[in-house]
């Protein structure tokens, strides 16, 4: 009997774990997950070996306030390089800005407030590399 009870007990509990374990997926008629594409746009600086730290640091915060200045920047987020590879060629910044269309960037890139960011950015960067590109689902 308290085999039984102990059975209909962990049934219970594997079904309420597997239905809330699929709650928050999609799928398409195949059965396979779908998930939102985006665009990201990834944005990589080497700044002047005499750029001020304080330059820099102005430069962050000033990116960083553009998504509350663009409404078309779905989501944001930076960080500095900490690879131990050693291949980053210099390029010490990141940025991650991510749009929900071509639309939307091709509004963002244009933008008053994206353009008084970059004037305040071309004294002082050496470089930078620019990679856009739809995010897409594992096979």
């Amino acid at each position: 009997m308290q085999n039984i009870r102990f059975s209909a007990i962990l049934l219970i509990c594997i079904l309420i774990l597997s239905c809330n374990a699929d709650k928050n997926k999609k799928t398409d008629e195949n059965m396979t997950e779908v998930t939102e594409k985006v665009l990201r746009h990834v944005v990589l600086f080497k700044f002047k070996d005499d750029a001020p730290a304080e330059k820099i640091m102005e430069i962050e915060k000033a990116f960083s306030a553009l998504p509350s200045k663009i409404s078309q920047i779905k989501d944001y987020e930076w960080g500095i390089n900490n690879s131990p590879e050693g291949l980053n060629k210099g390029l010490t910044h990141c940025f991650l800005v991510t749009f929900k269309s071509e639309e939307d960037r091709a509004v963002y890139l244009p933008h008053p407030d994206h353009k008084a960011f970059v004037e305040i950015l071309k004294p002082h960067l050496e470089d930078a590399v620019v990679v856009d590109y739809w995010t897409t689902s594992s096979p």
